[in-house]
Formats: C-alpha cells, structure tokens, sequence
C-alpha cells in the first residue's frame, strides 16, 4: 500500500500490546524495519517474534521511556542494529488514578506525567536530532481524545494529553523546514489491555463507555494503526501539526 515506506526503519514505544503492537505489525507488513520499546518484556519479546515469524525485521529493547538514559540506550541500539530511524510512534503511556484533582497524589501525578508527558519528550529529542542531521522524517504522538476536551476524575491523564497535543506542534513548527513532519493521535475508546484493565470485567461499565460512543462500538488497534501509517506516509506529505481525532465523532457529537 506505502511502497515507499519499504526498507526505512520506525521506532515505535509502548509496543508490546494494544495500538503499538498494531502500529508495529502495519509497519512492518509495509516492509519496514520495527524497533520496539516497551517495559513489559514477555510482550515486547512476543511483538518482535510476530514480526520476525511473518518475514519482517524487528528489534525489541526494553525501555522505561521516562528514564534518560534507558532512551538513549533505545536509540543506540536502534541505529547500531538498523543504521537510521524515519519514522516514529510515540505511543508509550499508561492510565491514571480514578480521582478528583485534589485526590491525585503527588506520585501519582509524577508517574502519569512522567510517562505519558516526559516519555514523549525525551524520545522527540533524540528522533528529531537524527532526523535533521539525516534528511527528514516523520513523527506520530498517540494523545487522546481527552486531550481535546476533558473528563473528569482523571485530571493527570487530561493535563499529559492535553500537553502531547501541545508539543506536538510546537515541534510541527520548530522543524517544519527540515523536512520533518510532527502529527499526533487522539484515539478514543479503542479494545486495548488498558481499557480492558479499566473496565474490570463489569459490564455495566463497558455499556457505558460504548454508549458514549457514537458507533456504539470500541475501537479496534489495527484502526489506529491505519491513521498512523497513513501519517507517516507520503500521502500526508502536508499533513503536520495535526492532532488527528480518532473516534467516531465522540467528541464533536453532543
């Protein structure tokens, strides 16, 4: 479908389940080479061999991407192993505690910000480094659709969102004319661990989130995937600074 993307290489965080694992297998059913970070060893290791056992190139490198130097550990081996990066999936993040503003404690603050705020941060600095120096590339962050508008009883998970769409076009402009295009996700509720974890098994509560979802459905990781690629690809050559909202009308129907 993308056949310019064959042989380059992406890297993509929080891969070892959910939109990453899926963001993963499209790339590297596009013949593109998949460095993967995630902390979860047992899944990231179980991503790669996915790749590996349809035919593709994958490297899995356990990273807790709010860790400098477990970052730059990432990237050293990304480009020892495949020799350069063109595009990347900051995907990492986790969820927040169920709590008012004034609940939240201050670790649990940190811990949300720290992965799902600095996490994106770091792996920026070193992509769009690489990137300048070796002609282009594209970036996708995974926000959310809260980072659009707001729920509440999860403010931490909110302000991170919120900020991921925020830096993601401060960077869309500081490195527009390098040829490097920085786009980011707003996915809604889509079928993942996560959400799953969220849900608990109670039914009345799966009910409900769908029911807040126009198409009455959850979404599936390999849609947001699609919206990925797509904006890595040569199709959204001016696509940039974009927060691309992914579900199904959520947000902009009352």
């Amino acid at each position: 479908m993308y056949d310019s993307m064959k042989g380059r290489v992406a890297l993509v965080t929080g891969a070892a389940s959910g939109m990453g694992r899926a963001s993963a297998l499209a790339f590297a059913r596009e013949g593109v080479r998949v460095a993967l970070a995630d902390w979860s060893e047992e899944g990231g290791h179980e991503t790669e061999s996915m790749i590996r056992d349809s035919g593709g190139e994958a490297l899995f490198v356990r990273t807790d991407v709010s860790q400098p130097a477990e970052v730059d550990r990432l990237f050293d081996q990304t480009l020892s192993v495949f020799g350069g990066l063109d595009y990347a999936h900051n995907n990492a993040g986790i969820g927040g505690p169920n709590a008012t503003i004034d609940e939240i404690s201050d670790d649990d603050w940190d811990r949300v910000l720290s992965i799902n705020l600095k996490g994106v941060w770091l792996c920026m600095k070193r992509e769009l480094a690489h990137m300048k120096q070796h002609g282009g590339g594209a970036i996708v962050n995974t926000a959310s659709n809260v980072g659009v508008i707001a729920i509440m009883n999860a403010g931490a998970y909110v302000a991170a969102k919120h900020a991921v769409i925020g830096i993601t076009k401060a960077a869309a402009l500081e490195f527009a004319t390098e040829s490097i295009r920085v786009n980011c996700i707003c996915p809604g509720v889509v079928d993942t661990a996560m959400v799953q974890q969220a849900i608990g098994g109670n039914e009345i509560v799966r009910q409900w989130m769908t029911d807040l979802v126009p198409m009455k459905r959850m979404a599936h990781p390999d849609e947001i995937a699609s919206a990925v690629l797509w904006l890595c690809s040569d199709g959204a050559s001016f696509v940039n600074g974009h927060p691309l909202v992914i579900d199904a009308g959520q947000v902009w129907v009352p």
